[in-house]
């Protein structure tokens, strides 16, 4: 491969702030409470008169997990009590009702992803369900040209629910490992059977499951660069499709969870370091393609395809080779994006009741996006996932003259171009391998957000 990133460990050392991951511009901290679900349904309304409507793309939120994991800073219910998914089933059947009856019908379904919490909390009759319920509200297509994913927490599945699973319609599939050293496991609260991991991804295989994902994660108290390349072997041998490696960030001030965590026994800085240049060396050694941030996947994939023709983008769930769809995301806490804006669903069971016991969309905050904005998400989506900007293709679509709209941060561009991290001249800017790490440095000089907020809100780039 021509377009290996290059690990410098000085110019990490020196972006490696605390920044955005950039799912949406604005993010969500500069969401509102002044919008609701009048603002939402108006967006709906205005999204259908589009002259060429977009596709849909559904994400449903399940938040129960039956044992809690230290690290998380997902929104999540921790139960093992099973039957406590029954009213929310119900809920968010009204949901999906709900929004389905604000969409035109000739508008088709191109992707479905469940996350969580773990989507698998469910059994197999209560998933049907709620899949009966999408397809009596959406036009979603009966053949495989949708994409239909799954997060999969691998110690709720056996060979016999991951035949269900395919045979509900699933295709695409992402199993949450995150390590499969033991001492590391323990210190986590995350006890899995690394043999029965590697069954699930044989069986997977054999069920033809078009997409195969693996999550790791890196910082985690008690990991070393030796336990971890043994996790990258135990991964790479797997031979997933994909492989996401998250940077765990604590924050213990902000997820309670965290709390239990030993700050002791978590890696330095100086070797979580060398783990992420462990990690991006063996994955590309053993042919993966650094898509960006925390994603690898195999040269033949979708999005290494979409990257290479710059119609890669980034929402929620990360880089999404859906272009152009509105999300609706139902469920708890569940972010969507319909047409130029963004909504954000309540946090709690209990909000989330009372909204829809009114025939309400459970909406609490959104952000209707400026010009301004608008500008900004687009520089930003393609230097995050393309690596480059065409400056004379965004003069002519937003009738600006580039370097005088953004005076001040070309000067920064400047410095870190000076580094080594990007090549600008007046038609482009490029990322270069060496500024691929850092690329959410490089974007935060167009967030004009950013500057008036508290930068420790967000994670650390590296």
């Amino acid at each position: 491969m021509d377009n290996k990133v290059t690990f410098n460990k000085e110019l990490i050392r020196r972006y490696d702030t605390f920044g955005p991951r950039y799912t949406s511009y604005p993010t969500a901290v500069e969401f509102s409470t002044n919008f609701n679900d009048e603002d939402y349904m108006d967006w709906a309304a205005r999204s259908n008169d589009d002259p060429i409507p977009t596709s849909l793309s559904l994400y449903l939120h399940i938040p129960f997990c039956d044992t809690i994991c230290y690290y998380c800073g997902c929104s999540k219910i921790i139960t093992k009590n099973k039957s406590k998914a029954d009213p929310y089933i119900q809920l968010l059947k009204q949901e999906i009702k709900l929004q389905g009856a604000l969409f035109a019908k000739d508008r088709q379904v191109s992707q479905i992803h469940w996350g969580g919490g773990t989507p698998t909390f469910l059994n197999d009759n209560q998933i049907y369900e709620i899949i009966e319920c999408i397809r009596e509200n959406f036009n979603v297509p009966a053949n495989n040209d949708i994409e239909f994913g799954i997060e999969v927490d691998p110690r709720t599945v056996d060979h016999q629910r991951l035949t269900n699973l395919s045979n509900l319609g699933f295709n695409r599939i992402s199993f949450g490992v995150q390590d499969f050293d033991k001492q590391v496991q323990k210190s986590v609260n995350r006890i899995q059977d690394t043999e029965q991991i590697k069954q699930h991804i044989i069986d997977a295989r054999k069920l033809q499951f078009e997409s195969i994902n693996i999550d790791l994660m890196y910082g985690l108290p008690n990991q070393t660069i030796h336990s971890f390349s043994e996790t990258l072997d135990t991964t790479i041998k797997l031979d997933p499709d994909r492989i996401a490696v998250y940077n765990y960030a604590h924050l213990p001030e902000m997820f309670k969870p965290q709390r239990r965590i030993n700050e002791d026994d978590l890696p330095s800085a100086e070797e979580k370091l060398n783990i992420l240049q462990l990690c991006i060396d063996k994955l590309q050694n053993a042919g993966y393609v650094y898509i960006g941030m925390d994603h690898f996947a195999k040269e033949t994939d979708t999005l290494v395809e979409a990257q290479q023709h710059g119609t890669l983008q980034r929402n929620f769930q990360g880089y999404s080779t859906n272009a152009d769809c509105d999300m609706i995301a139902m469920g708890i806490t569940a972010i969507s994006r319909i047409g130029d804006n963004y909504s954000q669903n309540v946090r709690t069971i209990e909000e989330y009741e009372s909204y829809l016991s009114q025939n309400k969309i459970p909406i609490f905050r959104g952000i209707e996006l400026e010009d301004d904005d608008r500008l900004r998400r687009e520089i930003i989506n393609q230097l995050m996932c393309n690596n480059k900007l065409d400056i004379v293709k965004l003069e002519k679509k937003w009738d600006i003259n580039f370097s005088a709209y953004f005076k001040s941060t070309i000067k920064n561009l400047q410095n870190m171009a000076d580094d080594g991290l990007l090549n600008i001249s007046k038609t482009k800017i490029t990322i270069t391998t060496t500024g691929r790490l850092l690329a959410r440095s490089i974007c935060m000089q167009f967030d004009r957000y950013l500057q008036e907020k508290d930068g420790k809100r967000f994670s650390k780039v590296i």
